[in-house]
């Protein structure tokens, strides 16, 4: 009777756990790619470190994102693309860059990378590689122009 109750506990936990929606767990559509993360978790582990991180910025009147109004212009066909080559900038560049001898931030940079790295490989390429390379040297003008026009 005992071993009875207690598969009937095990298998009611099981099917809780796949059948009850994650909390937290947010499915994002860009264009023609989908993601499912857990935005509000990196946004408390964020909030975690914002404040010794934004300390250190001695750059304040500089964005280099600006507000999300920006980023809500990209088109949906972009958005993919757009993301994917955040994600990168921030994996590549940014989280292995940053020094600080505080372990706890670095703890948590290391789980916003984690989360990141997670997002990037659901994001398929956003065009293949010998298209890419064509797409930027046939747009090099636009780069061209717009370092023209700093003088």
């Amino acid at each position: 009777m005992k071993s009875s109750g207690l598969a009937f506990g095990l298998l009611s936990a099981v099917f809780h756990l796949f059948w009850t929606p994650s909390t937290g767990l947010k499915t994002l559509h860009l264009g023609s790619c989908m993601i499912t993360t857990n935005l509000q978790e990196i946004q408390n582990r964020f909030s975690e470190i914002r404040e010794s991180v934004q300390a250190k910025d001695e750059h304040i009147d500089i964005r280099i994102l600006r507000r999300t109004e920006s980023l809500q212009d990209t088109k949906p066909s972009d958005q993919c693309c757009l993301l994917r080559h955040l994600l990168r900038l921030y994996l590549d560049r940014v989280f292995k860059n940053y020094q600080t001898s505080d372990h706890h931030t670095l703890r948590k940079i290391s789980s916003l990378a984690n989360s990141f790295l997670t997002m990037k490989k659901d994001l398929r390429l956003c065009l293949e590689s010998q298209a890419a390379v064509v797409k930027a040297l046939g747009e090099l003008d636009i780069l061209l122009r717009w370092m023209e026009e700093t003088e």
